[in-house]
């Protein structure tokens, strides 16, 4: 199962409209997991994403900064694991 994470904290709007278009792109998937990451509980997240979120990342890579690229998203998720198109074909 792939998984893609949102890093922000509450009260960010840009973090709750990066939200807003993740779970509409998934919605219905069960082959991907939302992860969402409060970076205020940890001195070590915010002190390395403060000034970046929405920080959002799939399957532990770092995509985009302060918004979601949407085409680009969905064209990732319509990929498998390492870049494969879903259905096996490349």
């Amino acid at each position: 199962m792939r998984t893609l994470t949102v890093l922000g904290r509450e009260g960010c709007h840009l973090c709750e409209e990066a939200l807003a278009v993740v779970r509409r792109l998934l919605g219905g998937r069960d082959d991907v997991r939302l992860e969402t990451v409060d970076i205020e509980s940890d001195d070590a997240l915010l002190a390395a994403y403060l000034e970046r979120i929405p920080v959002i990342a799939l399957d532990g890579e770092e995509l985009y900064d302060f918004f979601v690229d949407e085409a680009d998203l969905r064209t990732r998720l319509a990929r498998g694991p390492g870049g494969r198109e879903a259905d096996g074909l490349e």
